[in-house]
């Protein structure tokens, strides 16, 4: 489902209307959106489109808000006294399931909602092996590419917060851009025979490439060579 201000979210549960939240008038509500959504985004004109479609649905009236020219917080705020609302448009909600009221009001009203054309069964993707990018030899990016599954930063301290070291260290060289240990990883599955230790991956070649191309030299030394130096 999608907003006007860019307040896109998933669908997480449908429920029969007798279990969704209902006003002093018994009505239920349609559609409940999570207020985490506001703050991430910023868009707080949905919730002063939510509070003057309340006032405009309570007076009757048709509310026409040019863009960059809308009804300013105090205009709407008036329209809601007007309407018998409270300021903050906050009302009282009952339990669909038990009948008792929540502890807090919430805000209420009525406000555009359109479906987006996203389907769970049009983007389920998986991959195997596939394309890479010739220059940084991770996989590609995308369905239409046949690429693979993006595994961002946050992911990652995802995987750290898990202590799932293995699988992190998997996921960032041999299913991404460790050449030499995509091949040795590929021939020990098929005989049979535990994955050797990964390498560095291309990208920290690319790294290196980049600096080295603004003038700062970095030398790689293995803990062997540190050891006999040191000795």
């Amino acid at each position: 489902l999608d907003g006007r201000h860019g307040n896109k979210g998933v669908i997480s549960t449908v429920l029969p209307e007798e279990e969704m939240p209902y006003d002093d008038n018994g009505e239920p509500v349609d559609v409940l959106l999570t207020p985490l959504g506001v703050p991430s985004r910023m868009n707080l004109g949905q919730i002063l489109e939510m509070h003057l479609g309340l006032a405009a649905n309570e007076r009757d009236f048709q509310a026409i808000v040019p863009p960059f020219m809308g009804a300013s917080e105090d205009e709407i705020k008036e329209e809601l006294k007007e309407a018998g609302y409270p300021e903050n448009g906050k009302v009282t909600l009952y339990d669909g399931r038990t009948g008792e009221p929540f502890k807090q009001d919430i805000a209420v009203g009525y406000k555009y909602i359109m479906k987006l054309h996203h389907m769970v069964e049009d983007k389920v993707h998986s991959r195997s092996t596939g394309p890479y990018s010739l220059k940084t030899q991770q996989p590609l990016g995308g369905r239409a590419q046949n690429g693979g599954q993006r595994f961002g930063e946050m992911e990652v301290w995802a995987l750290l917060g898990y202590g799932a070291a293995h699988n992190l260290q998997e996921v960032l060289t041999i299913k991404s851009d460790d050449i030499l240990g995509r091949s040795s990883a590929f021939d020990a599955m098929v005989q049979g025979e535990p994955i050797e230790h990964m390498n560095a991956p291309a990208s920290f070649n690319v790294l290196l490439n980049n600096l080295r191309s603004m003038a700062l030299d970095v030398e790689i030394k293995l803990e062997e060579e540190i050891t006999e130096a040191s000795a």
